[in-house]
């Protein structure tokens, strides 16, 4: 049996949605579990049961600061050698990432998995599609951002949900290896002219400006997303390479067509 963590959030859910379209036996855990889901608290280890799980996905739990991301992950590696759990696959963060401001939660986790006495794959995702889209900002005629003219190497969530599901079904055939799994490049330009509006740069610290001034984002959010902007923007993030459209067998998905589609449901006045 398969086991998906975070199975209520994006990657989680798709991931998990991806093994049962291929038949396999998966089942997934989240702190709100439904739909016949496991209770998994990460925050309380005591109380973490993997008992009967093979093979465990470990979608990584980084809304949080680095301390207690490693704690929780550490928690959950230590129950699944515990209750017999053969192999990790454990979704981390592209190569071309560790100077982001949340690597290196990240990279003390790989470090975690690689000692954990069990087997494991590493799957270093790219940035996502969807997030490039949403991080644009609408003004009265156009596009904002602060990734100037760099490009970002996006993925589409599907694909690397797809890629997950797929190691998981067949770990054996992957273990011991860490996928660098990147999309094709795009740039905000890119965006704006499949959006027929233009697109203005602004710079890092109106950016920060703006980002500090959002209620709604947590004290850790603002470096985290500086950070991404400030990588885009010259050019650390651009690298492509052939492991995603070799463990689909297919060639990836549009990145650009996923990033329109998401920013053009955040224009203002856009129906849904």
């Amino acid at each position: 049996m398969i086991l998906v963590t975070g199975a209520n959030g994006s990657l989680g859910s798709a991931t998990l949605a991806a093994l049962h379209a291929r038949g396999a036996s998966a089942t997934g855990g989240s702190r709100t579990p439904k739909d016949g889901m496991r209770r998994l608290d990460f925050d309380n280890p005591g109380g973490i049961d993997l008992a009967g799980m093979s093979t465990l996905v470990l979608v990584s739990a980084g809304y949080a600061e680095d301390d207690q991301v490693v704690r929780r992950h550490a928690a959950v590696l230590d129950a699944a050698a515990r209750d017999g759990v053969r192999h990790v696959i454990y979704t981390s963060l592209t190569g071309a990432g560790d100077h982001l401001a949340f690597a290196p939660a990240h990279r003390a986790t790989e470090r975690l998995v690689r000692a954990c006495g069990m087997q494991w794959t590493i799957l270093r995702n790219g940035l996502y599609a969807e997030l490039f889209g949403a991080l644009l900002m609408w003004t009265g005629d156009g596009v904002e951002s602060a990734f100037g003219d760099g490009a970002l190497a996006a993925v589409a969530r599907a694909d690397l949900a797809e890629a997950a599901a797929i190691v998981a079904e067949d770990p054996a055939r992957h273990g011991g290896r860490t996928y660098e799994l990147t999309g094709t490049p795009i740039t905000a330009a890119q965006v704006a002219g499949r959006l027929g509006v233009p697109h203005r740069t602004i710079g890092l610290g109106e950016y920060r400006h703006r980002l500090l001034n959002v209620p709604e984002l947590l004290p850790f959010q603002p470096p985290m997303l500086i950070s991404i902007a400030t990588g885009v923007r010259h050019g650390f993030l651009d690298g492509t390479g052939p492991d995603l459209a070799d463990v689909l067998g297919r060639p990836v998905s549009d990145p650009l067509a996923t990033a329109v589609a998401v920013a053009s449901a955040m224009r203002p006045g856009a129906a849904g």
